[in-house]
């Protein structure tokens, strides 16, 4: 049989799985578990006509992460991206996912890594602490009074993305403008929405940057723009990385307050051996990343030559996602993996990636998810879901996993307490 045949037959043999996370409603964890055991490089058929393989299991997801031949070049899969009617928001001059580092392969990924690391060390953003812990006073002391909260649109979205903005050097007031974009970026991508929001940004990051080139300040972007001037990025590189940096710069920390919090009220032994042990709140960050990860699926890969991941060969010019989420609740790698477990070893986990795309933001999420969750612990007593869990639902997205609401009620101390609390033994 020539090579051409073997890969046709691989086409026809593969499991063929209508992809549920086109339904937002739909609790993947049981069908990521069914897929590990079955099927677990299932090729998926999507709303928007794209059939991607979905890597499961976490030895086969990490190596794939790290994988030479899955490229992130969308040249590699403009084939399928084509016929699923998706080129146009790779290629062309209306092109709204392109030029930043999420979706170029070295040698020019290694380039822009580099630049974009130096902005992003251990001491600039432990030197964010300080702001981190009063603006997360400042939000609790807002809904404080109340008793209840929507914790989304009161602490989960807000912290995130005024850091970012901070960070960024961008108006805090276009904050929920952001939230916006993001939710808007990440709908399924035949959505005519998705198209709308990322022109939108785009727009947006032009005048911005425009504004910092007249007017720079110590800021992120006026960094990026110093290196533009030295001729170490393009314009396009300048303007896709701006964006990418507003979409994912709180988008991920968001999901992870929100899902971290509501994992801990379904469990409550777990959150009150949390307040009664802060010194594992470290530990509890990675154990709600790996437990529920923000982001459910990688970003796409295209495989630039045939791959062969356990018994499924994925035939070159293919589109593939790594599901985050499965992999981090496989058995195999984490006992009990369904099972939230605060004290468990958790860092071996993939929420963040693995290899060259390894989350470049990751320390920053983890400093602002360690401070808002001692935090909210500190200063909130009696913390409860304020709904029914079957209530609560989840935005659309083709790979994040974000809640829309998540409505809590407490009992804020006053200062008398938290004084009473630190100083008793």
């Amino acid at each position: 049989m020539s090579d051409q045949n073997s890969v046709e037959a691989s086409l026809a043999d593969a499991a063929v799985e209508v992809d549920f996370k086109d339904d937002a409603s739909i609790d993947p964890f049981p069908h990521y578990a069914r897929l590990r055991d079955s099927c677990p490089v299932p090729r998926l058929v999507k709303g928007s006509g794209l059939r991607p393989f979905l890597v499961t299991r976490y030895a086969d997801a990490k190596a794939a992460l790290n994988d030479p031949r899955l490229l992130k070049d969308p040249r590699h899969g403009e084939g399928e991206l084509t016929a699923a009617g998706l080129a146009h928001i790779y290629f062309g001059e209306g092109a709204t996912l392109s030029n930043n580092m999420l979706i170029l392969d070295p040698p020019d990924h290694t380039r822009l890594r580099k630049l974009m690391a130096g902005q992003f060390t251990a001491h600039r953003t432990a030197q964010l602490a300080p702001r981190i812990q009063q603006l997360s006073d400042s939000l609790i002391d807002e809904m404080g009074p109340a008793g209840q909260a929507e914790f989304m649109s009161s602490f989960a979205i807000p912290l995130p993305a005024l850091v970012i903005a901070e960070l960024l050097g961008v108006p805090t007031a276009d904050r929920q403008q952001f939230r916006t974009w993001a939710q808007g970026s990440l709908l399924p991508m035949h959505d005519p929405k998705h198209l709308q929001a990322l022109k939108a940004l785009s727009a947006y990051v032009a005048e911005i940057a425009e504004r910092k080139k007249a007017e720079p300040g110590p800021d992120l972007i006026s960094a990026l723009i110093e290196d533009h001037s030295d001729n170490r990025l393009t314009e396009a590189e300048l303007l896709g990385n701006i964006k990418l940096l507003i979409l994912a710069g709180h988008e991920t920390t968001t999901n992870l307050l929100g899902n971290g919090l509501l994992a801990l009220l379904r469990n409550r032994p777990q959150l009150e051996s949390l307040r009664a042990h802060p010194d594992l709140i470290p530990d509890a960050v990675e154990e709600l990343l790996r437990y529920d990860s923000p982001v459910e699926r990688a970003t796409i890969r295209f495989a630039a030559e045939d791959v062969q991941i356990g018994d499924t060969l994925i035939p070159r010019g293919s589109t593939v996602y790594v599901a985050l989420g499965s992999a981090n609740r496989d058995e195999a790698e984490f006992p009990e993996a369904d099972h939230l477990d605060i004290a468990r070893s958790a860092r071996g986990h993939l929420a963040f990636g693995y290899g060259l795309h390894f989350c470049l933001g990751a320390p920053l999420a983890r400093l602002e998810a360690k401070i808002a969750f001692a935090t909210l612990l500190r200063r909130l007593d009696d913390l409860e879901l304020d709904a029914a869990p079957e209530d609560l639902t989840h935005q659309p997205s083709f790979m994040m996993r974000g809640l829309t609401t998540l409505p809590i009620r407490f009992r804020a101390k006053n200062p008398a307490e938290m004084i009473t609390r630190v100083q008793t033994p």
